[in-house]
């Protein structure tokens, strides 16, 4: 059965901490026992081995029960949070959805039949190599989410080995790569999932220190809110050992000033898609961007400058897009990178890159500018067209508190000539309400000219000649 090392594991020490909800522990015998009553759940419901599941939850110690039951009983999960609720019944429809399957904030779960039949080939290959599945979603903050459908079999194989045993946020989401991966290598080593509602600076950091957390996987977005917010002098962070960082790229200033307040912290770079799984890394050291990626089961290739993978964990392909791969099966990311050796930089996604004249600017490392600045809490730096130099360098910014938006776009214009080249420094800003990430804590930029004209309602704007 797909998940047996894992229940053979859990039985090794029924009595070790797996879970911790509402800070309450809940142990790997109370989980092995969870995974047996929805084992049984699933049959009285009548489920079908092959049926594509929906579970709308977050993590708790049910929601992973069910995970695994779902694995086990050779289902096809979709795994559903809020942060994608505005799009629920367009996801349900493109995934084919035959149940789903609700997890309350009580930790109670109930089960729905659809009318739909779910009969794309994907689901097919599946069912006749007698494969759990799971299909992933894009966060689809510019567009339409992509539909990601995997073999589970797969993903599972790299767990099999033993890796170290930690107490571990879970602050990536249940239905993104990086929270699902975080939830397998915590349980397949014996370590501890501390599963936090509230995801901001300080509801993460009190929980790190009520429950000694050792492990925190986040995204370059958040640790930026934690410095700003001055969380960490609030709470008792001694236990951590390790901060992993990814979704997006990490503005190397925001790096710097995290390993200088916290040098005792290993900063790690981690890099993963939707597509192709988790790949495990190296970072050079904690206050460098270059990174080493790959592990058994991927390979990795630069080719004009833009990174591809290899993986046995690729998925089959997309539900509602083209296949993004290569003749000879290679996974095109889109990311542009620098080499050295072994070692990769990641710079942005081309589609991202803004051409000033024929000079690249990439996003992040102006959105680190603009954060250093006191008053700013977030920043989303984008390209428009422009007549004369193809494209010009435009901002949006979240403050703190109000402040003159004439008075501060001039201040930031004034900062960045201090940290940037000047074709890098942003010709319009535009002061906004709302923040510049979703709720899977990844920067939202605007990609298209057409998008980044339609001026925010709530938003002040300001353009003026370097």
């Amino acid at each position: 059965m797909p998940i047996d090392f894992l229940l053979q594991s859990f039985a090794a020490e029924p009595s070790a901490d797996a879970i911790v909800w509402h800070d309450q522990s809940y142990s790997y015998g109370w989980l092995a026992e969870r995974v047996a009553h929805w084992r049984e759940q699933l049959q009285e419901w009548q489920m079908p081995a092959g049926a594509v599941v929906a579970i709308e939850a977050d993590f708790s110690p049910n929601a992973v029960a069910l995970f695994l039951a779902l694995v086990e009983q050779r289902m096809i999960l979709v795994p559903l949070t809020s942060s994608l609720s505005a799009q629920r019944s367009e996801l349900l429809e493109t995934a084919e959805v035959e149940w789903i399957i609700t997890v309350d904030a009580q930790d109670q779960a109930k089960a729905a039949r659809r009318e739909t039949v779910a009969t794309h080939e994907y689901f097919a290959r599946l069912r006749a190599a007698r494969d759990p599945g799971l299909v992933l979603f894009s966060s689809g903050s510019t567009g339409k989410s992509k539909a990601a459908v995997h073999g589970m079999t797969n993903i599972l194989e790299k767990f099999h080995t033993p890796r170290h045993r930690l107490r571990t946020i879970s602050f990536l989401l249940y239905d993104h790569i990086g929270g699902i991966n975080t939830m397998l290598y915590t349980l397949a080593n014996h370590g501890c999932l501390v599963t936090v509602e509230d995801r901001t600076p300080d509801g993460v950091l009190a929980a790190v220190a009520r429950h000694r957390v050792e492990l925190l996987p986040t995204s370059p977005t958040f640790l930026n809110m934690m410095l700003i917010s001055g969380a960490a002098a609030r709470h008792d962070i001694s236990s951590l050992r390790t901060v992993t960082y990814g979704t997006e790229p990490m503005p190397e200033s925001t790096l710097k000033r995290l390993h200088a307040l916290f040098p005792q912290l290993q900063l790690v770079q981690t890099y993963g898609l939707s597509e192709v799984g988790i790949l495990r890394s190296k970072s050079r050291s904690s206050d460098s961007l270059w990174v080493k990626i790959g592990g058994e089961g991927f390979e990795t290739r630069v080719v004009n400058g833009l990174l591809e993978i290899k993986a046995r964990s690729s998925m089959l392909g997309y539900l509602n897009a083209p296949s993004p791969f290569t003749a000879d099966g290679w996974f095109i990311t889109g990311d542009e990178v620098e080499v050295d050796g072994e070692y990769l930089r990641i710079l942005g996604r081309k589609s991202e890159i803004i051409n000033v004249g024929g000079q690249k600017v990439y996003p992040a490392e102006v959105e680190g500018a603009i954060e250093e600045m006191p008053g700013v809490s977030d920043a989303a730096v984008y390209g428009e067209r422009n007549a004369i130099t193809g494209q010009i360098v435009c901002a949006n910014v979240t403050l703190n508190e109000p402040e003159d938006a004439a008075v501060f776009t001039r201040r930031l214009k004034q900062h960045c000539r201090q940290r940037l080249e000047l074709f890098k420094v942003p010709v319009k800003v535009r002061v906004v309400a709302a923040a510049q990430h979703g709720g899977r804590f990844k920067k939202m930029r605007p990609r298209s000219a057409t998008t980044a004209e339609r001026p925010d309602p709530t938003s002040t704007e300001h353009s003026t000649k370097q």
